[in-house]
């Protein structure tokens, strides 16, 4: 009886990761995982799909056009105030 529940419980796992891990992630997942990792609220699900299914290069292309638009915002936001 353990071992069939074992079984069980080893197919649920696999048929929920499968959608997870096919293909890569779509660009809304790629910029809310930015969003996230740049505020410092990534949860580790998140953290692992995106080590997992993603390529480097993009988080990282996302990440640094993040960061221009975000220094640049603030500079902007500094000359209204002036």
């Amino acid at each position: 009886m353990a071992a069939m529940s074992d079984l069980n419980r080893q197919k649920d796992d696999q048929q929920s990761e499968t959608p997870e891990v096919l293909g890569e992630p779509s660009l809304l997942e790629v910029v809310m995982s930015v969003l996230a990792a740049a505020l410092g609220v990534q949860n580790a699900k998140n953290r692992e799909r995106d080590f997992t299914r993603g390529n480097p290069l993009v988080f990282i292309a996302a990440g640094l056009i993040f960061t221009v638009l975000f220094v640049l915002s603030l500079v902007g936001v500094v000359y209204l105030v002036l």
